[in-house]
């Protein structure tokens, strides 16, 4: 379901939008698609940064787990 807003951008964004909504000239639906596109990215950042989070915390016990697997695969 669609629900109509409004929204206040300056010249030179809506001249860009216009450049950029191709032929059909839709500029909500290209509005729509940035939006969804910018939330997306947010949202990646995010889970990103915490596995980052997830992977520092875990750091130390990781890499000796690979370093046992490691001396485990020489000596073999």
């Amino acid at each position: 379901m669609k629900v109509k807003t409004s929204i206040t951008l300056s010249r030179d964004v809506l001249e860009t939008i216009d450049r950029r909504s191709g032929s059909s000239k839709n500029r909500s639906r290209f509005v729509e698609q940035a939006v969804r596109s910018y939330v997306a990215q947010l949202e990646r950042s995010e889970a990103d940064a915490r596995d980052l989070e997830i992977l520092d915390r875990r750091a130390h016990s990781l890499n000796e787990e690979a370093c046992d697997v490691l001396e485990y695969q020489v000596i073999r």
